[in-house]
């Protein structure tokens, strides 16, 4: 049987994506990653793509004069590949209504804080701006409204007193790279899913998403 097809849309580094690459080539992620697109061609993600002989496409924003105009070839694209999961990895740009109305329920991302806390850019400043205790990153399917679509799987880490900004997103990072290719096997594996915009994990509606915390993984309840 021919494998479940993610494409992976990046907009920097690709360390996310790396992550999920290590994943699927570990068979960890029983899938195949048919192509990763990035709206930057100088984005580095692109070339850990390549080395791993996996299609990369550059649809560069700035050659396009509005959102909708490269929405339009973004999604023109991505259903020409019919991909059963498209995975935001670092991908900085805000979809349009019409692109996640298409992929509703096949579409997700994962974000630097411990949703609904702290939506939107520069979590781990405004974190310790609080002086929070905890932080972390949640993986959620992709909603209209910007970080609000269901949360699946969080990973929670301490924030020390002597934090920076850079020392809490390195540890924060670590945990996404863990978090990330999981919530994906699930949905692979048919275990996870969203019906009338409300996640579901093996059949029952998930009310408290799964954690990961001191290394020790919880499943959704």
């Amino acid at each position: 049987m021919k494998p479940k097809s993610i494409v992976i849309l990046i907009s920097g580094s690709g360390s996310n994506l790396q992550a999920i690459i290590d994943a699927v080539q570990q068979k960890k992620i029983n899938a195949e990653i048919s192509a990763v697109i990035s709206n930057r061609p100088d984005a580095a993600g692109l070339k850990k793509a390549q080395s791993a002989g996996i299609p990369a496409h550059t649809i560069d924003h700035t050659d396009f004069p509005d959102r909708q105009s490269f929405d339009t070839e973004l999604l023109k694209l991505v259903s020409d590949i019919k991909p059963d999961l498209v995975v935001l990895a670092g991908f900085m740009r805000i979809l349009s209504d019409e692109f996640i109305h298409q992929y509703t329920g096949h579409l997700i991302n994962i974000h630097p804080s411990l949703l609904p806390a702290y939506k939107g850019l520069n979590t781990h400043r405004r974190v310790l701006a609080d002086n929070g205790k905890k932080h972390g990153a949640s993986v959620h399917f992709v909603s209209s409204e910007l970080d609000s679509g269901s949360v699946v799987i969080q990973a929670e880490v301490p924030v020390f007193e002597d934090d920076t900004v850079e020392l809490l997103a390195s540890r924060v990072l670590e945990e996404e790279h863990i978090i990330y290719p999981q919530a994906i096997q699930w949905f692979i594996e048919g275990k996870l899913c969203l019906t009338d915009n409300r996640a579901y994990y093996e059949q029952h509606e998930i009310k408290q998403p799964a954690k990961w915390i001191d290394n020790i993984l919880t499943e959704p309840q």
